[in-house]
C-alpha cells in the first residue's frame, strides 16, 4: 500500500451540491487546477474517459444501504501528483456502472484518483479497493454521507493509515 500521508490533502477533498457528473468534475477540476494537482487538459479528458469507460460501483454486495460510489480517472499525463480525492456529493448523482455500462447508478461518492505515474493507477484502486473490503458496512454508510470535508479526510487518512500498519 502506498504512504496515507500523500494519498489525501486536506486541501483536495471536496462536497459537491452539483446535480450532474460532468458538473460534478468541472468543479473538483477548477479547484484541484488552481492548487496544481492537475493540468489544464485534465478536464476533457476525465470527463472523455467517464464517458467511454464508466467508473460507477454498486455498493450493495459491501451492505445494506451503502451509497454507490464511482472512481474516476485519466491518464497520468494529464496530473501532476498522486493523490486520492474524495468527494462527497450532497445529492446523488447519476453514473455508470464500471461492470455493466449500460445501468446507471446514482452515485453518492466520488475517490477520483490522481496519479502521474502510467503504472500507478492500479495500486491507488487497489488501496481504494482493499479500503472498500476492509471497512465495517456502518462505517461505509456513514463515510459515505458526511458533509464536512475536513470529517472525511479526517476519516479516510486515519483508516488508510490503520491498514498500512497492519501490511
Amino acid at each position: 500500500m502506498t504512504n496515507s500521508k500523500k494519498l489525501f490533502a486536506p486541501n483536495a477533498v471536496f462536497v459537491s451540491d452539483q446535480p450532474k457528473q460532468d458538473l460534478v468534475l468541472k468543479e473538483v477540476y477548477d479547484n484541484l487546477l488552481e492548487q496544481g494537482y492537475v493540468k489544464g487538459n485534465f478536464l476533457s479528458h476525465i470527463v472523455e474517459r467517464e464517458h467511454n469507460f464508466p467508473t460507477g460501483l454498486d455498493t450493495s454486495t459491501l451492505g445494506k444501504n451503502i451509497p454507490n460510489i464511482a472512481i474516476p480517472h485519466t491518464e497520468g499525463e494529464f496530473v501532476n501528483t498522486k493523490l486520492i480525492v474524495p468527494i462527497s456529493l450532497t445529492t446523488p448523482v447519476v453514473f455508470h456502472n464500471m461492470i455493466n455500462p449500460e445501468q446507471p447508478l446514482e452515485v453518492k461518492f466520488l475517490f477520483m484518483l490522481l496519479d502521474n505515474d502510467p503504472d500507478g493507477q492500479a495500486e491507488l484502486l487497489a488501496s481504494v479497493m482493499d479500503f472498500l473490503a476492509d471497512t465495517p458496512a456502518n462505517e461505509l454508510r456513514e463515510v459515505f454521507n458526511f458533509t464536512d470535508p475536513h470529517a472525511i479526510y479526517a476519516f479516510l487518512k486515519q483508516k488508510f493509515e490503520d491498514k498500512e500498519k497492519e501490511d
